[in-house]
């Protein structure tokens, strides 16, 4: 199994550590703050999170986190159920002159192609590149069977989409006493039911998990144990943290920040001053910090529907007439889930792939199919005419109402640290 500690050295028992023992204790938060800035920090906290009242006792103790995440999922699934296509460059998406990579395998991965490429950039990368259609279909059942294999070990499982999740096994339910262990259970299990391979990190906090996963991509296991968070993040290059893009890279090149120790090395005032409200994010980030619980309940933040153009246009009419087809798909979408919003929000993008947003919010939810569709022209008309044609357009709504209450943090209010390394 490709397990290593943040270090490089194989996982498992190390010389004086004791496997058997609880997690230490941190040191205090605040002392990582000045006094304004971890007020904000908890502000911010208790926005992210509706039960944070529960926060301070929880940063008194030691999560263990699991961040599951699927191996170049789509793709793995059509090399399974296709074998001739194992060890070959694959990539899921439209192979059109408008079409865009989902996601590729890690064999197309070695050419330069990735997500979101457009296909002719990557068919110019790897002309043997092989394309097939997404069967959504497909992976959600898998990703409903791997979940199912989580809900095994613990109730705490967050999905962020179907080929990744986090999981809060601090209540060791199968008495298994490790949650390096249980990590190790559950990537065997997912091999062995479904035939692919994932990918895992084991940390603290969620965070540190989710970097983990990453770090011995594809198939490995990755543990970042309590007090090595600071030092992992500060070898990192900036843009792996979550949030910051090659544009964000790029500026913070420019101020001399290229690295997580460069970022730690600012201070919240220098921050603030060049980042504003993200500042508060970034100097948590470069010391390993994160409080956030893994949420069972994770409510849907949005629901909606894009369409990337055969053809640019710009034309009023012909805008109006695909918008109309994507507010009837999206309704469908929205009327099937039983939800309710109150903002809804226009998307285009224009043929050198800039994007255009307009939006509009509600002081109570969108009452209707035809409600929607008039905020929604409402808001293409605020954009006509078009400086420039458009090659996708999309509309969501969001602000969506919860229907039932978060999850509890903890099954049964078990105490942090119950669960060794």
């Amino acid at each position: 199994m490709n397990s290593r500690s943040p270090s490089g050295g194989r996982e498992g028992v190390e010389p004086g550590l004791d496997m058997a023992a609880p997690w230490p204790q941190p040191a205090p938060l605040a002392s990582a703050f000045s006094s304004q800035s971890y007020s904000r920090y908890r502000q911010v906290m208790a926005q992210d999170d509706a039960d944070s009242d529960d926060q301070t006792s929880e940063a008194n103790g030691l999560r263990k986190i699991i961040h599951v995440d699927m191996d170049a999922f789509y793709a793995s699934v059509e090399q399974r159920d296709e074998p001739e296509l194992r060890g070959k460059p694959v990539a899921v998406g439209g192979d059109g002159p408008r079409g865009v990579l989902t996601t590729c395998s890690y064999e197309a991965r070695k050419f330069g192609c990735r997500s979101a490429m457009p296909s002719v950039t990557a068919k110019r990368l790897c002309p043997q590149l092989i394309f097939r259609r997404p069967r959504f279909a497909v992976y959600t059942a898998i990703s409903r069977q791997i979940r199912e294999i989580f809900l095994d070990y613990t109730p705490l499982v967050e999905p962020l989409s179907l080929d990744e999740a986090f999981l809060d096994v601090t209540d060791d339910l199968k008495g298994i006493g490790s949650a390096t262990r249980i990590a190790e259970l559950i990537r065997a299990r997912i091999k062995a039911e479904t035939g692919l391979t994932a990918s895992a990190g084991v940390s603290y906090n969620k965070s540190l998990a989710k970097l983990a996963s990453d770090r011995n991509k594809p198939d490995g296991l990755c543990v970042i144990r309590p007090g090595e968070g600071a030092q992992f993040v500060a070898g990192l290059p900036v843009r792996r943290f979550f949030g910051i893009g090659p544009r964000g890279a790029e500026k913070m090149a420019a101020l001399g920040i290229e690295s997580g120790a460069d970022l730690r090395d600012k201070d919240i005032h220098f921050l603030r001053q060049h980042f504003g409200s993200q500042a508060d994010y970034l100097y948590r980030a470069a010391r390993g910090i994160d409080l956030r619980r893994v949420k069972a309940n994770r409510a849907r933040k949005s629901l909606g529907a894009e369409r990337t153009l055969d053809k640019d246009i710009s034309s009023g009419s012909a805008l109006r007439e695909v918008l109309e087809r994507i507010i009837a798909i999206t309704w469908e979408r929205i009327e099937k889930a039983e939800a309710k919003g109150r903002t809804v929000t226009l998307k285009l993008k224009h043929k050198d792939f800039t994007g255009l947003t307009r939006a509009r919010s509600l002081a109570r939810p969108v009452a209707s199919l035809a409600e929607f569709s008039k905020i929604g022209h409402d808001l293409l008309d605020e954009v006509l005419p078009l400086a420039q044609p458009v090659r996708l357009v999309g509309l969501t709504l969001s602000a969506l109402e919860e229907d039932e209450p978060e999850a509890p943090a903890l099954v049964g209010g078990a105490a942090q640290g119950s669960l060794p390394f």
